[in-house]
């Protein structure tokens, strides 16, 4: 496993809505620095900054992995959890009172 890699990837939407996997401090180096700059705010910066002193070996891994969920959560860019969704569901096909 490559040092940068987090232990759960953080999936978000991009696109229209297209969920994708952000496995390493490197693909989130990448989208936080693809962010257009006209909507850039504290929390993109402290994620950017994070991204970048976890590549510098500078903080651990996890830290920058939260930093970036945190920016996404921020910005309404998590994708939903399907394992619930699927579950959730799978509860309302079986008991029709369940909603």
């Amino acid at each position: 496993m490559k040092p940068d890699m987090f232990k759960e990837p953080v999936t978000i939407l991009v696109g229209i809505g297209f969920p994708a996997k952000v496995r390493s401090v490197m693909d989130a180096y990448r989208h936080l620095s693809e962010w257009p700059p006209s909507v850039s705010d504290s929390a993109h910066s402290i994620a950017l900054n994070a991204c970048r002193a976890a590549l510098q070996g500078e903080i651990e891994v996890e830290t920058a992995r939260g930093m970036f969920a945190a920016f996404a959560e921020r910005h309404d860019l998590l994708a939903p959890d399907l394992d619930a969704v699927v579950a959730t569901r799978h509860s309302r096909d079986r008991d029709p009172h369940v909603r």
